[in-house]
């Protein structure tokens, strides 16, 4: 049954039907195939019932947030404050976009956006500055990643509903992996800068480092909304999420004047149909999770991998790492996670693994898919933004994904990374 699955997907993938079709069609054969007795109607009750957790309202929430910034000003304040205290330094103009990748990570929740609202702006300055263009198009597309770690982290929430796991938790875990990825990215962007004999560019003083400060010091606050908020239970992520959009309209509308309310509409049309792919996949995936659960196959598939509760932690963390990585590679990473976390997350928790670093580990794995050769949909999205070819685009990515896998191996080997602030963070 599992190699029929894996068939009817591959063949209507190598098709190019889009990915909720392969889900539902392969989850109906399998039903009709193995169950005849079960009514087929059960997949609409799944899908329905895929969608209805409270905490993915706070998906829509974020995406909205993040395209009302992307429209107005946030971004490019960010930016500069970033240039001015950064800028200087050897390799700054790259260090700058990997932070300012992961600050709007801290807006959005999104690769995705993130690849189209630094990218946009900044690789040409790289380019421009000497760096080739691989290189420059390859760290945004890797900076992005840092956006499904660092909180809001849209990964995430889809993890914890799926397992059941805290998502702010999961946001708080996610910090200290995001902030590890960070100071690699920047150690390789000063050593390229070396190696390419590219020179730092001049010092912004004081006077100016205090004016950028103080132009970006409202967007800076998104961050302090979502991660002090639920730190200090004021509000849980779902909420923190509504108060994010209100935040936005509030700065681009009322105070920057750089949209209008008449703009909002069409960013909220936006928003929808974006939120609608989304939930439709956590729909579809849902389906084709109760179908594999209801047949029996995470038992049969982790006793053919030849782990279980029993297994060392460094062998079933690698494994699942493995798993995910992979799975992100062909497919998109809302899917994998919601058909590979329902197999492996509850042989982790018999294993007596805590449930918040295997969610971090996965979304890090999900994230790392994401920017990988040969689907990975970061590429793809920056493919359409930057109008370059694949082969052109992927070019740069090997020192990249070689960083994140050995931040992989890192959080695996010291946990703390992870569950340091989590743990003070949560403690009782």
């Amino acid at each position: 049954m599992s190699w029929m699955l894996l068939g009817v997907m591959l063949v209507f993938l190598l098709l190019g039907v889009p990915m909720l079709v392969p889900l539902l069609l392969a989850a109906l054969v399998a039903l009709l195939g193995w169950f005849p007795g079960v009514d087929p109607a059960v997949l609409v009750q799944q899908m329905i019932g895929g969608v209805q957790p409270a905490a993915l309202i706070a998906v829509p929430m974020f995406i909205l947030a993040a395209e009302i910034m992307t429209r107005g000003q946030a971004a490019d304040r960010l930016l500069d404050l970033i240039g001015a205290f950064m800028g200087h330094l050897r390799g700054g103009l790259p260090i700058t976009s990997a932070v300012a990748c992961t600050l709007f990570g801290a807006l959005s929740g999104s690769t995705q956006a993130t690849v189209v609202a630094i990218g946009g702006p900044l690789r040409p300055r790289m380019v421009a500055r000497g760096y080739p263009d691989s290189f420059a198009t390859a760290l945004i597309i890797n900076a992005s990643d840092i956006a499904l770690l660092i909180p809001p982290s849209i990964g995430m929430i889809v993890y914890g509903v799926v397992t059941g796991t805290s998502i702010g938790e999961l946001f708080i875990a996610g910090i200290g992996p995001g902030l590890l990825i960070l100071v690699l990215f920047c150690g390789y962007c000063y050593a390229a800068a070396v190696r390419l004999g590219i020179e730092s560019e001049a010092r912004v003083d004081w006077r100016g480092r205090m004016k950028a400060l103080g132009r970006a010091s409202l967007p800076m606050g998104f961050p302090v909304i979502i991660i002090g908020g639920i730190y200090a239970g004021f509000f849980s992520p779902t909420e923190a999420a509504a108060v994010s959009v209100l935040y936005a309209a509030i700065l681009e509308v009322g105070i920057y004047r750089q949209l209008k309310l008449s703009d909002l509409p069409a960013i909220a049309r936006d928003t929808g149909l974006v939120t609608g792919v989304v939930f439709v996949l956590v729909g579809a995936g849902a389906a084709f999770s109760w179908v594999i659960s209801f047949a029996d196959l995470p038992t049969a598939l982790i006793s053919g991998l030849g782990i279980g509760a029993d297994s060392s932690y460094p062998v079933l963390m690698a494994t699942i790492a493995l798993a995910f990585f992979v799975g992100c590679m062909f497919v998109d990473p809302i899917v994998v996670i919601l058909i590979l976390a329902p197999i492996f997350h509850p042989v982790a928790v018999q294993a007596g693994i805590d449930p918040v670093l295997v969610g971090t580990v996965v979304t890090l794995q999900v994230a790392i898919g994401s920017a990988t050769p040969p689907f990975g949909c970061d590429i793809f999205t920056a493919i359409a933004v930057f109008r370059k070819p694949y082969l052109e685009v992927i070019r740069g990515t090997p020192p990249f994904i070689a960083l994140l896998a050995l931040s992989s191996v890192l959080i695996i080997a010291f946990p703390d990374i992870a569950l340091l602030l989590r743990d003070l963070a949560f403690a009782e």
